[in-house]
């Protein structure tokens, strides 16, 4: 699957899955980072279960954590923040998920899977809760050859991703701890020093 560019729904997939380990004796199904965090590996598993098919489940790493690690932002460190959030950008109907509201009323990190299209809503949302200098970084195609990080806060983040043309997939990271990355500690070094 990629953004929009769905090979096969789920309900297929689930069909597949019961198919193959029906007709086989067993099937493999790769997913990408962790199927248990906004990879719907419950609803396939519940699907097989429907039908007496004995599961395994093998957790990778989630793009939440694995991204961020990999530009060196922390989710925590003592003194920036002592918890993190993980979500999605949308619900299932469409809209911003409300969970965005109640984090930015938080000091936790927030890492936004999913948000790319929702940007300019996510932004408004930690406006309007006084958090406009709050340090974000947005990772595109994390841990490919075409990745690609801008850093900026709240206030001028969209203009930065807009500039850079930064699309899905991506993860955004919200918070201070965005400020001990490698890429922020370079390119801010500079004013530091003034």
């Amino acid at each position: 699957k990629r953004v929009g560019k769905h090979s096969h729904t789920q309900q297929t997939i689930n069909e597949l899955i019961v198919h193959f380990a029906q007709d086989k004796g067993h099937v493999v199904r790769l997913k990408g980072g962790d199927p248990f965090i906004f990879g719907r590996g419950y609803e396939e598993l519940e699907h097989a279960r429907q039908f007496d098919i004995p599961c395994e489940i093998v957790p990778g790493i989630s793009s939440a954590h694995a991204v961020p690690a990999l530009q060196q932002i922390p989710m925590t460190s003592r003194g920036y923040s002592q918890s993190y959030w993980v979500v999605t950008a949308t619900t299932k109907e469409g809209g911003l998920t409300p969970d965005i509201a109640l984090a930015a009323q938080s000091t936790a990190t927030i890492v936004i899977l999913m948000g790319t299209k929702k940007l300019h809503e996510i932004c408004n949302t930690f406006r309007l809760h006084g958090k406009q200098d709050t340090p974000v970084a947005i990772i595109q195609n994390g841990t490919l050859e075409n990745e690609k990080m801008v850093i900026g806060n709240i206030s001028n983040i969209e203009f930065e991703a807009s500039k850079d043309n930064i699309s899905s997939p991506a993860v955004i990271v919200v918070g201070e701890v965005v400020k001990l990355g490698k890429t922020y500690i370079e390119e801010f070094r500079h004013i530091q020093a003034v």
